[in-house]
């Protein structure tokens, strides 16, 4: 019963939270902070789940000018989860599809995210340009799950090289942000479904990395995400077991 209940909350909840952002968002389309302000909405929803979001931003990513944020895409309660840790700024990356689901698909135009056809590999490459333009031109920062799909449950995936060639086309870090599993660690017949952690690591700067090198700084970064999704996952089990 409980489930049913959280799950009518949080579809209201999405709906009117993009209906609003909807209406506020046709008053100045596709401005550069439309999608930090509707995250700080989409934010709140895990406490309808029963969730808490810690999110630990190190001094060394405070106040930073344009970045790549690539981040580990878990499931669809990264929506929300992830909500809390987008920052002024920032448009995210996503495919061309979501546009058409009611509500969700015509807020997340407006709000100004990048929508690319998958499908499509020469317009996928052509992406890399036009998110790399946004970035010097709008001075914006780019969210993107350089995994390429959700893991569901299977760990941190291989990442990809699209994040990481728009990153150094534009001349910006990659910022990696990583986030504790949340892979069957939420009930919704549950009250408390305990602590979901969101750290982000410190830039890597990749101006001066060739194709040659590219993978082995993709290999590393991976590792790095690797060990503190480990981390971050067993410190959040820790914290729900108390």
């Amino acid at each position: 019963m409980l489930a049913v209940i959280r799950v009518f909350l949080m579809t209201l909840a999405l709906v009117i939270i993009c209906t609003i952002s909807i209406f506020y968002c046709l008053l100045r389309p596709f401005h550069r902070n439309n999608v930090y302000h509707t995250s700080r909405f989409l934010g709140k929803i895990p406490k309808l789940l029963g969730v808490d979001v810690e999110v630990r931003i190190p001094d060394s990513v405070k106040g930073i000018g344009p970045v790549v944020w690539a981040a580990n895409h878990q499931n669809s309660y990264d929506l929300f989860t992830h909500a809390n840790a987008v920052l002024p700024g920032t448009v995210s990356v996503g495919k061309k599809s979501l546009k058409w689901i009611p509500f969700f698909g015509q807020m997340y135009w407006l709000t100004g995210n990048i929508l690319i056809d998958r499908k499509n590999t020469n317009k996928a490459m052509s992406t890399i340009d036009l998110t790399a333009d946004k970035i010097k031109k709008d001075k914006l920062s780019v969210w993107m799950f350089p995994e390429g799909t959700r893991s569901r449950g299977r760990g941190l995936l291989p990442l990809k090289t699209g994040a990481f060639r728009t990153a150094i086309q534009a001349g910006v870090p990659i910022v990696p942000i990583c986030a504790s599993n949340q892979h069957g660690t939420i009930n919704l017949n549950r009250w408390d479904n305990g602590k979901i952690i969101i750290e982000f690591l410190d830039p890597v700067e990749l101006k001066d990395i060739d194709r040659e090198h590219l993978r082995n700084t993709v290999n590393d970064v991976h590792k790095s995400m690797y060990n503190k999704i480990e981390q971050l996952s067993a410190e959040a089990a820790a914290y729900h077991n108390k």
